[in-house]
Formats: C-alpha cells, sequence, structure tokens
C-alpha cells in the first residue's frame, strides 16, 4: 500500500488531533503517503483532499477539534454520492481510508466499502462513549473531566443556597459520560436514559439526604432526546419536594478544549494502529482497546450490538447514594 488517507466525521472528539498525528507519522515511517480528507464524507465528494506532511501534524497534540474538520454530508448517504467519493479516492491513488469517527462515521465507511473495492478501518472517535469494540473511545476521558470541573465549581454555589442543582451532561442516547461523572462527582442522583426516570424515587432520596443534614444535592442528568431535558425534572421535583432547584446545561462545553493524557495516549495507539492494520491487509474493522488489547471489531457490531454500561459501576454508584 502506498497511499492512504484519512478523515474525521460526525461529532468532534478530543484527542482526534493526537490520532491524526500518529496516522501521519507511521505512515511516513513506512514510507507511505496519506491523504488528509477536509470535512469528513463531504470531501470525499467535493476531492478536498491535500497531501500532509510532518509539519502539518506539528504541534497539534495539545489541540482540541480536528484539523481535517468534519460536517454532515446527506449526499454521501445515496449511492451516487457514494460512487462520486471513490471516483475521487481512486484519481487520487488512495487505497485505504482511515475513519475517526462514531457509529453514523461507519455506516457510512461500511456501504463505501461493500459497493466499491477500498480497504477501510475505523477508530473510535465520539465523547459519547457509545460504539461496541472498545473501553474508551477517543474524547470520553476529556468530556468527562470537563463535566467533573463544572460539577466542582456548581456544589460550591448549591451548598452556599441550599439548592438542589441538576446538571445536564451529553451523552446522545447514552449514559456513559452521566454514570462516570456522577460517581466521581458524588452525584446524589443519576437521571440515564439505560434506567426509566423515577421522579418519586429521586425526590425521596434528594429529601432524605435533608432530613440527614445535607443543606445541597447534585442531580447528573444525560441529556437523552435533546438538550433541556433537565429542566423538566427540576421543575416537577421542586413541585413535589418545596426545594429550590437550578439547573446547568453543559452542553458542547464538553467537546472542546484540550485532549487530557489518556485521550492523547488513545488517540496516539489507535492511529498507529489503524495504519498497520491497512498495511497488514486488514479491512472492515474497527480498532479498539479492550483492557490492554489491542481488538478488531467488524464495522456492523459497532453499531449492531449494544455496548452495556457496567453493572458493577451502577449498582456501586447506588450504594454510594
Amino acid at each position: 500500500m502506498k497511499r492512504i488517507g484519512i478523515l474525521t466525521s460526525g461529532g468532534d472528539a478530543p484527542g482526534m488531533n493526537a490520532c491524526i498525528r500518529a496516522a501521519v507519522r507511521v505512515a511516513m515511517a513506512n514510507e507511505i503517503e496519506i491523504i488528509g480528507v477536509k470535512r469528513g464524507y463531504t470531501g470525499l465528494i467535493t476531492g478536498e483532499m491535500p497531501l500532509l506532511s510532518r509539519n502539518d501534524v506539528s504541534n497539534i497534540i495539545h489541540t482540541g477539534g480536528s484539523i481535517l474538520e468534519s460536517s454532515r454530508c446527506p449526499e454521501f448517504e445515496k449511492a451516487e454520492g457514494r460512487k462520486k467519493a471513490f471516483d475521487n479516492l481512486t484519481k487520487n491513488g488512495i487505497e485505504g481510508l482511515i475513519l475517526i469517527g462514531g457509529d453514523g462515521t461507519f455506516r457510512g465507511g461500511a456501504l463505501l466499502a461493500e459497493e466499491n473495492p477500498i480497504s477501510i478501518i475505523g477508530v473510535p472517535g465520539t465523547i459519547d462513549n457509545d460504539v461496541y469494540g472498545t473501553d474508551f473511545t477517543i474524547g470520553f476521558d476529556t468530556a468527562v473531566n470537563c463535566a467533573i470541573e463544572a460539577i466542582d465549581r456548581i456544589r460550591d454555589t448549591a451548598r452556599t443556597f441550599e439548592r438542589a442543582f441538576f446538571v445536564e451532561v451529553m451523552g446522545h442516547h447514552t449514559g456513559f459520560i452521566a454514570l462516570h461523572v456522577g460517581m466521581a462527582g458524588g452525584a446524589d442522583s443519576l437521571v440515564i436514559p439505560e434506567q426509566p426516570l423515577d421522579i418519586e424515587a429521586t425526590c425521596n432520596r434528594l429529601q432524605e439526604g435533608r432530613r440527614l443534614g445535607k443543606t445541597s444535592s447534585i442531580v447528573v442528568v444525560a441529556e437523552a432526546e435533546k438538550p433541556g431535558f433537565s429542566y423538566k425534572i427540576a421543575e416537577e421535583v421542586a413541585g413535589k419536594t418545596g426545594l429550590e432547584t437550578r439547573v446547568c446545561v453543559l452542553g458542547h462545553v464538553q467537546r472542546g478544549g484540550s485532549p487530557t493524557v489518556n485521550d492523547r495516549v488513545l488517540g496516539t495507539e489507535l492511529g498507529a494502529t489503524a495504519v498497520q492494520a491497512l498495511m497488514d491487509g486488514v479491512t472492515g474493522k474497527m480498532v479498539g482497546i479492550i483492557g490492554s488489547t489491542i481488538t478488531y471489531t467488524d464495522l456492523r457490531d459497532t453499531w449492531e450490538k449494544k455496548k452495556e454500561l457496567s453493572p458493577r459501576l451502577r449498582q456501586l454508584i447506588q450504594q454510594l447514594w
């Protein structure tokens, strides 16, 4: 393999640039040219594919976002769009393609590979951590640390005014961020999509805390369908308990900023592994890490199989309340 491409698609995640950097340098160390596809699948269709050099990836390991940028591309969802993308790959001599993103990214890549002779390797990059086949995705650790910093600050105000704060975190349709943030932040209650919402239980838990002498409370809420879900919950709890409630929706602040050490290392490992996989003739797989072992998961499994929250952590956090 003489030339490969790399792109980022879907939501940005801190650590993507570390992944790009590693892929470029490992490719060059093996005398392989690497093309950066701009703005995800849109760049495949428009032909925005600059050759990357060592200088292009210097001083980016500590930065958030993606130097290759990202976008949503409805045209790529159609067979005609994917054919145009493949024609551009062929015209640029690209034999293999590295996709950094989540399940939506991998769905598009799987279709591209099924319809055309192109080698595809996926790298899990999403703050949601909801991709099957890896313990952690690039960006998750940074998002969790960002949310924890916010909770630590909010707790001071909650304690000062004796309020119950509802802190809403991202996570799409999963509670990975909420569960980890709730445990690390010492939350008094947790609202996640994987568990039916029980307003009465939440109210009872907060009131019991007050009876035991607590003067403030923190409830971590996963955003569920769309941002702002926590306002409805806070209003119901205030009406039933008489507690003074406030809401803080963290939103996209969790996606930005400098990646943590864990995300830099994870991005670097997976970026290097993706290049090596293409060199070894692997295709149609996502690279991940389970335990301390590099794994390869069929792209279709990454969205057809559901990644479950840790039952152990879910049980433990309830014992800590």
